[in-house]
């Protein structure tokens, strides 16, 4: 098992404070957000210093009823080895339903979602988490999410769920205890017992982060300071085991460097501390992994397809709260699905909030209530754009042939031509167009 050490999540916005913070022994990168042939030149640098860096998937969707998509999987393994990377790292989530086999529209969540902890779900988790093993050129390892709510029906803890995968399976495990704090405010789980019953051998590394509460429910939001409830379960599994690494996520919101290698001294006082402990009390058995799975049966895939579909339209596009769930915490997620579609869509496509101006953000959010995401965020800014088009908004003349402008520059196979005759030729045809 490699043993990492201390990192951060590397992030463009912070790539100099990352270079120049003391103590980091490794960090982790969003995968779909590296090109292979166009890495960075500050991970480039890190590399050179011997900085080993993780690539960290978010959009395969290995908890989805599909088998991975082979497209997505050697995305994966193209980047694990531009990095030069010991491992790689996913999610146990689904981020897409529909298409074949609920021959319905494909909708995609913009976000990761809990999968039900059924023994259907969990056959067809192994079964596609060996895909992706047999896929990739390094180790799998995959990540506990947060939620917002639950599945109605569940039939095992999330630790036993963990335990499960991992045995049947051998993947190893990314543990995030800032999860397993949201869990526990959320969905009211016990993150000492989902500790205990992990096959902590297993564990890869480990994700803490920060989040906020709002009307009693915790936001995962990655975006404010490590509280002290997840130091707290750190130091717990500190206690339980040595884990090989830790890292400390953030994504947006960043503070002053000097705040983040505060926060990355209390980490490591948090290991200290469950360390000290581990050594005073008596060490258990390992428990061996036995990897056993086979492929799972078309009925079962066929099932949580047509369940998370029928979840996944409801949170995106406005159909029915399948029976069972809370309305109010789906209603939650529906918010918070379609306030980070306008946030991503705001950085990914920064020209249309400028054309907007104030108007872009309760545009989107209106946009979003009825027309889920196709796409990526990119396809998404687009067909917002296009609808406003479509529905001549806005009023304002000069922002909506702004936003046409912008609109037609990108809606076509490849760019608009810059030659001054072609734009002259375009705009003498706007002009008699009007008459």
């Amino acid at each position: 098992m490699v043993r990492l050490g201390t990192g951060i999540g590397w992030r463009p916005e912070i790539a100099d404070a990352v270079e120049r913070m003391p103590g980091i022994d490794w960090v982790e990168t969003v995968a779909e957000n590296v090109c292979p042939g166009h890495l960075p030149e500050s991970l480039l640098r890190l590399r050179e210093r011997g900085v080993t860096v993780v690539p960290h998937g978010v959009s395969l969707g290995l908890g989805g009823a599909e088998r991975p998509d082979e497209g997505r999987l050697t995305a994966l393994a193209e980047r694990a080895q531009a990095l030069d990377s010991p491992l790689v790292t996913e999610h146990i989530a689904f981020v897409r339903a529909g298409g074949a086999l609920t021959a319905s529209p494909r909708l995609e969540a913009g976000h990761l979602l809990p999968v039900p902890r059924t023994r259907d779900a969990l056959d067809v988790l192994c079964a596609n988490v060996r895909i992706a093993q047999d896929a990739l050129p390094v180790p799998l390892a995959v990540e506990n999410i947060a939620a917002l709510f639950s599945w109605p029906g569940e039939e095992m803890t999330e630790g036993q769920f963990l335990y499960e995968l991992a045995d049947r399976t051998g993947v190893r495990l990314l543990i995030d205890v800032a999860n397993l704090h949201t869990n526990h405010v959320n969905r009211g789980e016990d993150p000492a017992k989902a500790l205990a019953e992990l096959p902590l051998e297993a564990i890869a590394y480990v994700h803490v982060a920060g989040g906020f509460e709002r009307d009693g429910v915790w936001h995962d939001s990655h975006a404010h300071p490590v509280p002290r409830p997840v130091l707290d379960i750190l130091t717990d599994l500190a206690s339980r085991v040595s884990p090989p690494g830790v890292l400390l996520e953030r994504d947006e919101n960043f503070p002053e460097p000097a705040e983040l290698e505060r926060e990355l001294d209390g980490i490591r006082e948090a290991l200290a501390t469950g360390g000290a402990r581990r050594a005073a009390a008596p060490a258990e058995p390992a428990r061996t992994a036995a990897p056993v799975v086979a492929e799972a049966p078309a009925p079962v895939r066929e099932r949580l397809a047509l369940a998370q579909t029928a979840l996944l339209s409801a949170l995106v596009a406005g159909t029915p709260a399948p029976e069972g769930f809370d309305r109010v915490r789906l209603g939650v997620q529906a918010r918070a699905l379609a306030g980070k579609r306008a946030d991503v869509v705001a950085r990914v496509a920064p020209e249309l909030p400028a054309i907007l101006g104030d108007g872009f953000r309760p545009a989107f959010l209106a946009y979003a209530q009825r027309n889920p995401m196709t796409g990526g965020y990119r396809r998404d800014a687009l067909d917002f754009a296009g609808h406003l088009l479509a529905e001549e908004r806005p009023a304002n003349s000069g922002a909506g042939a702004e936003l046409r402008e912008w609109w037609l520059e990108r809606s076509g196979p490849k760019p608009r031509s810059r030659r001054p005759a072609v734009r002259l030729a375009r705009a003498t045809r706007r002009v008699l167009l009007r008459r």
